[in-house]
């Protein structure tokens, strides 16, 4: 009888033979169930002690379904899918991943915000028969324009130094009050929004940051400004950013994140011409792929050799 410990995989679409192939080397059986539901993750590997994970939903009916469980090791670092009040009373570690994709992330922001300004989506369509069509919204001067910068991470932190030297002016703000460099950090949230002519969002989703662009907020931007987000989808009321948009109110917003992955057919930003989608690939590339799959893996095999996770959520 096989008496390796179980590590399984939930769903995930992305390669996930690193991996596997850290986890097999430390002496796990592996076993991929290609599901979140707690069902399938039962059937599949009712024993596990280990769960790996991407965005699916962990609570108490995962919990139950793999009573063997001892560690959860995600596949990001924001861990908002997660019930950790669930998990702490079930005696169950939970990872993140180290900043594997700081860099990738800040650049798609940087550039779905230079897309923006410069009114790609509208001139990306443009055929022979609309060769000279106009947006309702000029380009801009990069150089004219002040982009406001929400948190202050290290993602933020890499966005505005690309930004910097490119741009008029800077500006940041965070709950903590602290300040990123080269920017000038305002206190106030809707201030930042009132003043910026490009807002890119840096924050992890909780209570706090739910919504936190709501109709005050949107209404609170310069006319004719522009949303990036590329932190959480739940920083954004999506119903509040439609009607902004239907309003004329701003001239576009670019998204690699909603409140609904994929989004539904029916879903107020969907299919819209003032809005760049990217389907949550802001992480992506050759070198994070890789990276995000082994540091997963790495942070289980901590647990199994010491008892702990490298990377735990606090």
């Amino acid at each position: 009888m096989d008496q390796r410990p179980v590590a399984v995989y939930a769903a995930l679409d992305d390669d996930l033979g690193p991996g596997i192939a850290t986890l097999e080397a430390a002496g796990f059986r592996v076993v991929v169930a290609g599901s979140d539901e707690p069902s399938d993750l039962a059937a599949a590997a009712p024993e596990a002690v280990a769960l790996l994970v991407g965005y699916g939903r962990v609570d108490d009916a995962v919990l139950r379904a793999l009573p063997a469980l001892r560690v959860i090791s995600l596949m990001s670092q924001g861990h908002d899918n997660v019930d950790l009040a669930a998990c702490t009373r079930a005696d169950v570690q939970v990872a993140h991943l180290p900043p594997v994709a700081t860099e990738e992330v800040a650049v798609h922001a940087w550039a779905l915000s230079l897309a923006l300004v410069r009114q790609l989506p509208f001139y990306g369509r443009a055929t022979a028969a609309t060769w000279l069509d106009r947006p309702r919204f000029a380009p801009r001067r990069l150089s004219d324009l002040t982009v406001g910068v929400v948190g202050t991470g290290r993602i933020a932190e890499r966005y505005a130094a690309l930004a910097r030297g490119h741009v008029g002016s800077l500006l940041s703000w965070s709950r903590s009050g602290r300040s990123l460099p080269g920017t000038a950090s305002l206190a106030d949230l809707h201030d930042l929004a009132a003043t910026s002519d490009v807002v890119s969002l840096h924050l992890p989703l909780s209570g706090e940051t739910h919504h936190l662009v709501d109709d005050a907020f949107l209404a609170a931007m310069k006319p004719g400004s522009w949303l990036v987000n590329v932190g959480r989808g739940g920083l954004v009321d999506s119903a509040a950013l439609a009607r902004a948009l239907d309003s004329g109110h701003l001239a576009g917003a670019a998204l690699d994140v909603l409140d609904e992955e994929p989004p539904s057919p029916g879903h107020p930003l969907a299919g819209r011409d003032d809005v760049l989608l990217t389907p949550h690939v802001g992480w992506f590339s050759a070198e994070s792929e890789r990276g995000y799959a082994v540091e997963q893996a790495a942070n289980v095999v901590a647990w199994l050799r010491t008892g702990a996770v490298t990377h735990p959520v606090s």
